[in-house]
């Protein structure tokens, strides 16, 4: 578990961690609490960007839908703060179920947050598989 000295990137980092827990363990419509309403991200699997929290949580539950986890690890997290934005990039791996086959994947995150208030929201992610 990666340790932040900054407290600042500790509270960003706890975010990524509970939002992460949040679909990894089966509760992907609790992305809500994290994706901002005009949030957008670009994933491997859609061919359009997904536009809008709600669309972001559709998208993410809809790959919780298709596969059971079993594991989910950031690894090597950085974060960068620039006031009251921030970017997080981390790679990550995990083991699921799909289709009846147990299937490792890899590969690398980055999400853009922006400060509201006193919460942290995810308005942008992009991720993708490790380069082959």
């Amino acid at each position: 578990m990666p340790s932040f000295a900054d407290p600042i990137k500790q509270e960003i980092w706890a975010t990524v961690r509970a939002m992460n827990d949040a679909w990894t363990k089966g509760n992907p419509n609790d992305l809500s609490q994290f994706f901002h309403r005009d949030m957008i991200a670009i994933t491997p699997s859609d061919r359009n960007r997904l536009d809008g929290g709600v669309a972001c949580v559709a998208g993410w539950k809809r790959f919780c839908d298709a596969a059971k986890i079993y594991r989910w690890e950031e690894l090597n997290p950085v974060i960068h703060v620039y006031g009251n934005s921030a970017v997080v990039a981390y790679n990550f791996e995990m083991s699921v179920n799909m289709g009846g086959n147990t299937i490792t994947l890899g590969g690398r995150d980055m999400f853009f947050f922006a400060k509201e208030g006193e919460k942290w929201w995810a308005v942008a992610d992009q991720f993708s598989p490790y380069p082959t």
